[in-house]
């Protein structure tokens, strides 16, 4: 399903858009991070939102396996980020659910992982304050029954290409 309607970002406006999709189990979630990888370009940041066990690291999972991981994914709860350096450029995932002072970004050189040339996931978004970039897109994971659903929001003019190329497939 896509919904437009205007975003103002640096006194331009520019056509926001969302995509939802019900993820009936893990693989699912997993699948659509795969989903989103072949589409997005490094450079990208992504928020995501949801509860607790919503499926924030599941779904991160995919995005870096679709990027080429073979490895595990582990939530960077205690470490703040999880890097991989991977063939189609860096990932970067960050999990700021434990951060206690968002100054403490700042200290562990945040700024240095946005790049062009890397693409950064940070859930719990809302904990890093003015130390983290706006998003491309933000991601909601939310509980319906015992399934999940996904609703991504574009937040820049890449985020609503990539949503846009999301809505094609």
């Amino acid at each position: 399903m896509i919904n437009k309607y205007a975003l103002f970002v640096n006194f331009e406006v520019i056509m926001s858009c969302s995509f939802d999709f019900h993820l009936v189990d893990e693989n699912a979630t997993v699948a659509m991070g795969n989903k989103l990888a072949a589409i997005i370009e490094q450079g990208a940041v992504i928020y995501l939102h949801g509860d607790l066990g919503a499926g924030k690291t599941t779904f991160t999972r995919g995005i870096v396996q679709g990027f080429g991981h073979t490895g595990k994914v582990k939530s960077p709860t205690y470490t703040l980020v999880e890097p991989y350096e991977l063939v189609r450029g860096n990932v970067y995932h960050f999990d700021l659910y434990r951060l206690g002072d968002p100054e403490e970004l700042e200290f562990m050189g945040i700024r240095d992982y946005f790049s062009e040339t890397a693409t950064c996931i940070v859930e719990w978004p809302e904990k890093g304050g003015e130390f983290i970039p706006v998003p491309d897109l933000n991601a909601t994971l939310s509980y319906v029954g015992d399934e999940r659903k996904i609703v991504i929001n574009s937040a820049s003019e890449r985020g609503v290409a990539i949503v846009e190329k999301l809505n094609n497939r």
